[in-house]
């Protein structure tokens, strides 16, 4: 789609929006979310980490002087979706952005966005006084650090009165905070937002936190913030990743999301594809959110974030379908009682525009099946961190990296032995299930009430442990990595058979071409995680799934590098092909 068309599409997405009715009915409706944030991961030296559609779409060198069209076409897209707020900049934050020479930028984007209802938010860097300042402290009760934010709050008020308010990523990842100098996260947070509290500002602070010598990095959240409910002040909001680790392709909900009964949360989804697949596969997260939205109530929530997958390609986001992942989170947003398939729908008949309606229910009926696909051949039945180290891209089970943490290396996680595989999370093992609410806690506790598809996120399973069909986990296991493969192949079937309704050729193609990448990377994912498994489990593969095409000398022999900012190279990739 040419980007005139794509902006002619957002243009009429807002007919679809917030702005009306979240069902189609003449009557308008509330968004469920009053906060409908972005979070931008992009640097300023224009790296997106996590990013894969190019480099940020922020020219911070040529900025407040020089302004892309891009910016005001960003904003009718955003706001033609239902998003009202977006922070520019990397939680890994660079304490310059702070400095009066970028607030100066921030404001220049500030301007425009605000005609679009989109308020502008900044990461912060904790220990922005010391690195900007040369202040001997950011504690945050020593009375000339909280005068140092004061100050700069102050001024980013005056250059932007609108202005949101901070994300903050402390103690988390090398990251500083108020941990640091024996200070709580609500004693740093509630500093700040005092500060913000005099322009009606708000701080989110997010619960991402993990230590490496921790027992299981799945209970670390909770057990430094449930303690803390109560103590953050009313403009504080913890964001909560989705789930108990990161972004993986399915994991249960994160149990803090339902444990700060005293505190404002907001959780936090990624809509760039991390975990599954980067721009190269087609994995419609509509299906994930509103798996997500079935067991944490938006009501309990006070906002909601999406790690973007925005960058400075044509389109936006380079996989053309990645654009309807942005969609519906921008629609399930403002109503997240709305069906995945109704979203998906929607965004097709918009956005593709296929000539008959076999063809829009077809390449519907790809989407819906698409995410669940990625799940089985990459980590199916609960398992998870299985990626290559440091881009999280191909499969490596196997990865051993010298002096790495354990809890950043795939064996912290899957636990394969020669008795079963999972990590053991119920009462007799990290006892993670208890910091979930009735019924889940007793559910996922026990073996033969946890269901397939958390199985061995929460135990250790026997290989010839039988499952409800009858049939062995390692034999399930097997299945699922096949069904994951045939999936893929299903699609690529499925959108050559609408090839002659699809007016936009350019697209046809670009899709084409990314789900032949996407059906070699999972027979890869089959091969590499079975192979690898196998020397535990001692087992044949059953007979209807397929024999893998390398051995698994040369799967580990494939090098990928470690590179957090773009998918490896196609090259690298066809080496193993």
């Amino acid at each position: 789609m040419k980007f005139t068309e794509i902006l002619l599409a957002a243009a009429v997405l807002c007919a679809v929006g917030c702005s009306s009715s979240s069902t189609g009915a003449d009557n308008e409706s509330e968004p469920a979310f009053n906060l409908r944030l972005l979070n931008h991961w992009d640097n300023l030296d224009g790296t997106v980490e996590r990013g894969y559609a190019g480099r940020s779409l922020w020219d911070w060198q040529s900025l407040p002087d020089s302004i892309s069209p891009r910016y005001a076409d960003y904003a009718k897209l955003c706001s033609s979706v239902g998003i009202n707020g977006t922070v520019l900049n990397n939680v890994n934050a660079s304490a310059k952005i702070l400095s009066t020479e970028y607030l100066e930028k921030v404001a220049a984007l500030a301007d425009i966005f605000r005609d679009y209802g989109i308020k502008v938010y900044l990461s912060v860097n904790f220990a922005s006084p010391m690195l900007l300042d040369s202040l001997g402290t950011a504690d945050p009760l020593d009375p000339g650090v909280q005068e140092w934010w004061g100050s700069k709050v102050d001024e980013i008020y005056e250059l932007i009165p609108d202005f949101g308010g901070f994300l903050v990523k402390a103690n988390s990842e090398g990251q500083p905070g108020p941990c640091d100098f024996g200070r709580t996260h609500a004693e740093g947070a509630n500093m700040l937002a005092r500060e913000l509290a005099r322009h009606d500002g708000i701080v989110m602070w997010r619960a991402f936190v993990y230590s490496p010598g921790d027992a299981d990095r799945a209970k670390q959240a909770y057990q430094e913030f449930k303690p803390l409910d109560g103590q953050f002040d009313d403009n504080v909001i913890v964001q909560i990743k989705n789930g108990p680790i990161d972004f993986q392709p399915r994991e249960p909900f994160s149990p803090l999301l339902l444990a700060m009964e005293h505190t404002a949360t907001m959780p936090e989804l990624q809509i760039t594809q991390e975990y599954l697949g980067h721009s190269n596969h087609l994995a419609y997260l509509g299906t994930m959110w509103e798996e997500f939205f079935s067991l944490v109530p938006a009501d309990s929530q006070s906002g909601i974030a999406g790690v973007a997958n925005i960058g400075d390609a044509e389109n936006f986001t380079a996989h053309p379908f990645a654009r309807a992942n942005l969609y519906a989170f921008g629609r399930l947003a403002c109503d997240p009682s709305l069906s995945a398939r109704d979203i998906a729908r929607e965004w097709v008949e918009l956005e593709i525009k296929p000539a008959t309606e076999a063809s829009t229910e077809r390449i519907v009926d790809m989407m819906m099946r698409s995410r669940e696909a990625v799940v089985d051949y990459m980590m199916p039945m609960g398992l998870h961190h299985l990626f290559a180290y440091g881009h999280h891209y191909g499969p490596e089970p196997w990865c051993d990296v010298e002096g790495a943490r354990p809890d950043w290396l795939p064996s912290f996680y899957h636990r394969a032995d020669s008795i079963g595989l999972g990590f053991d999370r119920s009462p007799s093992g990290s006892n993670a299930t208890a910091q979930y609410p009735e019924p889940y806690a007793t559910m996922y506790a026990s073996i033969d009430t946890c269901p397939e598809e958390y199985l061995l996120w929460f135990h250790h399973v026997p290989w010839d442990y039988k499952l409800k069909s009858g049939d062995t986990m390692w034999n399930t296991l097997c299945r699922h990595y096949q069904h994951g493969c045939d999936e893929v192949e299903a699609m690529i079937a499925d959108w050559k058979a609408c090839e002659q309704d699809i007016a936009d050729k350019e697209l046809y193609a670009d899709v084409l071409s990314r789900l032949e990448t996407q059906s070699k990377d999972a027979r890869w994912w089959k091969d590499g995680c079975l192979l690898y498994f196998r020397t535990f489990s001692k087992m044949p593969f059953p007979d209807d799934v397929s024999a893998p095409t390398h051995t698994l000398e040369q799967l580990k022999s494939i090098n990928l590098g470690i590179d957090n900012y773009t998918c490896p190279s196609p090259e690298l990739l066809d080496s193993l092909r």
